[in-house]
């Protein structure tokens, strides 16, 4: 989550909503895509917490 929130001060919130973003540096030195997805458990519960960051994100901005 470190590394998105990263991500995102760099390039904004698009470019962490892709899942291309795991692609590329820092992700790509932390696995696959598939590998750092699964450390959420699924696809479906890191695209939750990915949802969860934005809501907080939009609070403090």
């Amino acid at each position: 989550m470190e590394a998105l929130l990263d991500k995102y001060a760099d390039e904004g919130i698009t470019n962490i909503e892709s899942m291309e973003v795991l692609r590329v540096n820092p992700f790509d030195e932390m696995g696959s895509p598939i590998e750092i997805i699964n450390q959420f458990g699924s696809k479906e519960k890191y695209q939750v917490a990915l949802r969860e960051l934005e809501l907080e994100l939009y609070k403090l901005g």
